[in-house]
Order: structure tokens, then sequence, then C-alpha cells
């Protein structure tokens, strides 16, 4: 029986446990939260940071695990491939995969290699950071090095701004790094995000989708995904030229990446993430929604070594337009209901509610604080376009005083 480990176990990251439960494999978890789910559907639980690379690497060669996986997890991205290395596991070098999950190592990394990148430069400490901000030109992104989900990330316009948006960071970041960017002016309305799945060397699955984002609470964290994408047929073909070649100078040979690309008003392309692991918000299921594709099933397999035999070649279906949209909340409560208007009940394909009747509601200002998610088919692009635009008009979020 082939043994799997699986480095996190919150509930966007089950699918890929359940597939291999599905399939027959031996599941050992490994997550530093007690009281996750995933525990409940592995054969075996380790309570264990999955950022402690030492000591997942001593559990997996006593399990003699055939493979490991760090689905939807940057911080553990690094922490798998160092495993794999070691063990002589499949996987891509443990430096590759480290300049994918850290902000500051990506940065200098498309900045020596020519590729379009904002002026950057990480700090260790407030004063350091307000001493250097006459480099820079705002507005500015604060982000921690090594977090991911859009977890303590600030966009500020003046150095007031400054001492919050960098505690922010700091406190979601475990090295306690944090990077200070300059501010991209996009030309188009939706950020390009999405996965893209690696096959020897070449990217073989492209999963462009639209990024939308919120004002109403948090413009920087995303509240859903859709296709078609709404770009020229030469900007993605731009982005396709630029991450296959991020893919050759780093050799990559293997596995899914979760990707963030933009267009500046000046015409290139930037490449604002490319995590080396699934997407969030289940974009992976969004994704085999429209091509068929099973994602979750690629990267499993992947993890064992069986490259050559993955199906991830697709078309793209034509006039068919799908979404996602993550039910969250502007405000804190308990949950009471969740009402769906009848405009958009006809739409919707499937739901997943992670939050029980009066259970705790936090302000969705990073991912992690989502209610639920629900898939979405529409009719024509002008539907697609007017309800993710006007969704918190469709849904109700019905909340009851924390007391």
């Amino acid at each position: 029986m082939k043994k799997v480990m699986f480095l996190g176990g919150s509930i966007q990251q089950l699918p890929a446990i359940q597939y291999a439960k599905k399939k027959g494999y031996r599941t050992i978890l490994c997550d530093f939260l007690q009281d996750n789910p995933g525990q409940y559907y592995s054969d075996e639980f380790y309570c264990e940071s999955t950022t402690d690379k030492e000591a997942i690497c001593i559990i997996a060669m006593q399990k003699k695990i055939d493979g490991i996986v760090a689905y939807a997890s940057d911080p553990a991205a690094a922490t798998a491939a160092f495993v794999s290395n070691k063990l002589n596991l499949p996987s891509n070098s443990f430096e590759s995969v480290l300049v994918l999950s850290n902000k500051e190592l990506f940065r200098e990394f498309l900045f020596n290699k020519d590729f379009n990148c904002p002026k950057a430069k990480s700090f260790k400490n407030l004063e350091e950071a307000i001493r250097s901000l006459s480099e820079f030109q705002f507005p500015l992104m604060v982000k921690p090095t090594d977090s991911s989900g859009s977890k303590g990330v600030s966009k500020i316009d003046k150095q007031e701004e400054l001492y919050e948006a960098f505690n922010t960071a700091i406190f979601y970041s475990k090295n306690k790094k944090v990077i200070i960017e300059e501010f991209i002016e996009m030309s188009h309305e939706y950020m390009v995000g999405g996965d893209i799945f690696v096959v020897n060397g070449k990217i073989e699955f492209w999963g462009l989708l639209n990024c939308h984002r919120s004002k109403e609470v948090n413009s920087l964290v995303p509240i859903g995904k859709s296709y078609p994408l709404l770009i020229d047929e030469e900007k993605i073909r731009l982005i396709h030229d630029e991450l296959q070649k991020v893919i050759t100078l780093l050799d990559i040979r293997m596995g899914a990446f979760n990707i963030e690309v933009m267009f500046s008003i000046d015409g290139g392309p930037y490449i604002i993430e490319m995590g080396p692991r699934n997407g969030g918000n289940m974009i992976p299921q969004l994704l085999e929604k429209i091509t068929g594709v099973d994602l979750v099933e690629a990267t499993v397999e992947a993890a064992l070594g069986k490259v050559e035999e993955l199906k991830v070649r697709c078309s793209f279906p034509v006039d068919s337009f799908f979404a996602t949209y993550i039910i969250h909340s502007s405000k804190a409560g308990r949950l009471k209901n969740i009402i769906f208007s009848k405009e958009i009940q006809g739409n919707i394909i499937d739901k997943f509610i992670f939050k029980e009747v009066n259970e705790k509601v936090e302000i969705f200002d990073n991912s992690n604080k989502a209610i639920g998610i629900i898939f979405l088919k529409y009719r024509s692009i002008e539907e697609l376009n007017f309800k993710m635009q006007n969704m918190n008009q469709l849904i109700e979020i019905q909340l009851a005083d924390i007391e």
C-alpha cells in the first residue's frame, strides 16, 4: 500500500486527503493545529508544524512514505520539497521551491532574471523600513515575506499608515520579515489568477481565471474566480511565455502552481505570485467543472511519481460561464442564516458552507475567514459580470451580536 504524507489538514485541504483515501493509499497527516478537520479523514495524525522541516523529515523516514503533498499551502511547500529531496522522492528542488514560496527571494529572482518587477525591499524592523521610505514612491504594498491567502497584506498611501501595516504583516510572518514594494496600477479590470500544472518541465495545463475582489471589506482579498478570461489573446500568450520562462529557469519538473499575473498601465506583464502548490478557495474544483481535469488527482499522483500517466491536457469550452464566490461578512457576529435570493439560486451548481448556525463569524480580511464557497454557472458574460459585481445584494448574511 502506498503511503502519502499530507502537510496541513484544514477544510480546504481535505480534497487531497479524501482523494488518497478513495484510492486506497495510507494517509499520514501533519498539522500543528490540534482541532484540524483533516485528522478525522486520515489514517494517522501527528501534531507537528508543517514548517518544521527536520521534524517532518523524521516522521517521513519513520513511516517510509512514498510521497508528500503540501496541498494549497505555500509555507508547507518548501518543507515538502526538503523532505522529498532528502528521501529521494518525486519533487522539485528545495532551492527552487523556496524561491517561489518566499516573496523576498521571488522578487530578487525576477529582478535578476530581467522580468518585470516592482521596486521592492525586505525589512526585519519598522525603524529600518521608515528610514528607507524615501527610496519608494507611494502607494506601497506591505506584505509578510512568507504567508499566503492575502494574510497580513496592506496597501498604504502615506508614511503614517506604515506602522499598522508593518505590524500586521510581521504578525503573519513566520520568519518575521516584511517586504515593501511599489504598487502597480493595473490596466485591466481583473487580476489573472488560477492554477497551472507542470509535467516534465513543461506547463501542460493552463487554468487561467479572472480574480474578483471586493472594495466593501478588503480590496486585496479575493472573493471569487470566473471564466472565461477577460483579456485578449496576445496578453494570454505573454502570460504563457513568462510563466514557462520561470519554470525553465528554475528547472521545475512537475506539479501544480497557483499564479497571479497582471498587466500594468505601461503594458508589461507582472508575475505577482507563483505559489508552488494548488490554489486555495477550491480553484482546482472550479477548473475541474470547467475542463474535466482533476488537479487534485494530478497533484497526489505526481507526488507518487506517476507523472507520465497524468491526464492534464484539456481544451476550455466555448460559450460557458463559470465562477466561484466566497461567502463572507463585512461584520463580526454569530451566524444566524444565509439567504440566497431567487435571482442567484438558479445559478448555484454546488455549495460548501464552512460555518454552523450560531458559530462565530469574523470580518473577511483574509481567506481564512470565509463562511463558505458557492459554485455558479451563468448563461452569458453579461449575467456573470452583473451578478458577481452585485453579489452582496443577492446573498444576505444574517448575524446575531456576539455576547
